[in-house]
């Protein structure tokens, strides 16, 4: 766990969101690794609640111990490298317009097709943000604000 860098949760006893970053294998060099761990959701598309009984019940707590019952984990897609820009890239199709090490796509590992949140620059200080089912509002903005803390990769 010494590799990991817990980047965002509400409390030990919170049910909305776990968002953090590995270390890739690189050391700091190289694309970041995300992972993000939310609530699931029932078959009506509902959110399913999540009530830890304890602080040792939280999404944290549950993910370390592998018991993954009735949450979603997602990960950052793993950009390619370009020979041309020597550079790692994502295909934001057209939505993102600048290279930044803060730019990145949140991907199921069973559809990395499918985008559930987008992040990236379009000018030196102005960010788009882009999220589908069944990611929240609060989610999404919740892990693109944690992409501001820290620089785990080499722009």
């Amino acid at each position: 766990m010494d590799s990991l860098n817990y980047m965002l949760w509400f409390s030990k006893r919170d049910t909305r969101l776990l968002q953090f970053q590995e270390t890739n294998v690189l050391g700091f060099k190289g694309p970041r690794r995300m992972s993000v761990i939310i609530p699931g959701m029932n078959l009506d598309h509902e959110r399913v609640e999540i009530q830890p009984k304890s602080d040792h019940d939280g999404i944290i707590e549950r993910w370390k111990r592998k018991d993954m019952d009735n949450l979603l984990e997602l990960h950052n897609k793993t950009p390619v490298w370009n020979d041309d820009t020597q550079s790692y890239v994502l295909n934001f199709h057209g939505r993102v317009t600048q290279a930044s090490v803060k730019n990145f796509q949140i991907v199921h590992d069973n559809d990395v097709d499918y985008i559930v949140m987008q992040f990236g620059r379009i000018s030196e200080d102005v960010f788009t943000m882009d999220y589908n089912y069944p990611m929240c509002a609060v989610q999404a903005f919740g892990i693109a604000l944690s992409s501001f803390d820290s620089k785990l990769a080499c722009e």
